[in-house]
C-alpha cells in the first residue's frame, strides 16, 4: 500500500475550539482522495480580518510562518486557504513541493467555466484583495464585477447562526451579478463563506466556485500529475537565514 500523501491546509488566523470544526467542514471527507491526509493549520499568533492593507501584510507573515517548514515536516503539498493568496509567492520560492492558493485557483477555474465571472463577498473592506489578485493574474477582462453584502465577517464563527439572512443577501447580489453584470460564474469571495456554497449552488442558474475546495482538489491533481511550481519562475533563496524572523512569532 502506498504511503499517504500529506497536504497542509493553512488558514490565516488561529484555529481554536469550534472554529477549527467550522473551517475543516469546508472539505468533506468524501472529497479527500484515497491515500491523502489533510492537516488544517492556523496561524500561531496573528489574527486579522484582512480589512486593510496593513492587515493584508500581517496575513502574509502568518501564512509564510505556517508554511515555510512544510517540506521538512513531510508534507507533499501546501494549500493556502484564503482568497487573498497571502504568502503564495514566498512559499513557492521557499518550498519545492506544490503550493496552491484559494484565490488563484478559484479565479482560473471560473475563467474556464464561463466568459465572465463575478466575486460575491461579505464587505467592502475586502475589495483591495480582489483588486490586487485579479490585476496580478491579468484576469481583468474576465471579471464581470465584485459585489458585497456589507456584513462584517466573523473569522471565529464564520456564517454560523447567520445563514437565514446572509444566504438571502448573497443570493440577491449573485443574481444581480448574473442579470446586470453579465456573470456566467459566481465565486465565493472568501473561504470563510463556504457554508453558503450548497445553498447558492442549488439556487443560482450558473456554476458556483468554492475557493477552498477547488484549491485543495488542485493540490491532489498537481501531486497526481507530478507537477509543482517552476523554479525558473520562483527561484529558491540563496540563504534561509530569514527563517529566524518567524521563529519569534510564537514566543
Amino acid at each position: 500500500m502506498n504511503k499517504a500523501k500529506r497536504i497542509k491546509v493553512i488558514f490565516p488566523v488561529p484555529l481554536e475550539g469550534a472554529t477549527r470544526d467550522l473551517v475543516e467542514a469546508q472539505l468533506p471527507k468524501n472529497m479527500v482522495g484515497e491515500n491523502y491526509e489533510v492537516e488544517f493549520v492556523g496561524s500561531r499568533s496573528i489574527a486579522t480580518l484582512a480589512d486593510s492593507y496593513y492587515d493584508m501584510q500581517l496575513m502574509e507573515v502568518a501564512v509564510i510562518d505556517a508554511g515555510l517548514r512544510a517540506e521538512e515536516e513531510g508534507f507533499s503539498a501546501v494549500c493556502i486557504n484564503t482568497v487573498s493568496d497571502s504568502g503564495l509567492h514566498a512559499l513557492r520560492s521557499r518550498l519545492s513541493i506544490p503550493v496552491l492558493s484559494a484565490g488563484e485557483s478559484a479565479f482560473h477555474m471560473a475563467a474556464m467555466l464561463g466568459h465572465k465571472f463575478s466575486v460575491v463577498t461579505m464587505w467592502k473592506q475586502w475589495l483591495p484583495i480582489y483588486r490586487k489578485t485579479i490585476k496580478e493574474y491579468t484576469l481583468e477582462r474576465k471579471l464581470a464585477s465584485v459585489r458585497c453584502i456589507d456584513v462584517r465577517p466573523d473569522t471565529k464563527e464564520l456564517l454560523e447562526g447567520k445563514e437565514e439572512f446572509v444566504f438571502e443577501k448573497l443570493e440577491s447580489q449573485a443574481m444581480r451579478a448574473i442579470k446586470e453584470d453579465g456573470a456566467d460564474v459566481i465565486i465565493l469571495g472568501s473561504t470563510t463563506m463556504h457554508q453558503s456554497y450548497g445553498f447558492l449552488k442549488e439556487s443560482l442558474p450558473v456554476p458556483v466556485v468554492n475557493p477552498g475546495l477547488v484549491a485543495y482538489k488542485l493540490c491532489e491533481t498537481f501531486l497526481e500529475l507530478g507537477l509543482a511550481q517552476s523554479k525558473q519562475a520562483y527561484p529558491s533563496p540563496s540563504s534561509f537565514s530569514g527563517d529566524s524572523i518567524f521563529a519569534k512569532l510564537g514566543s
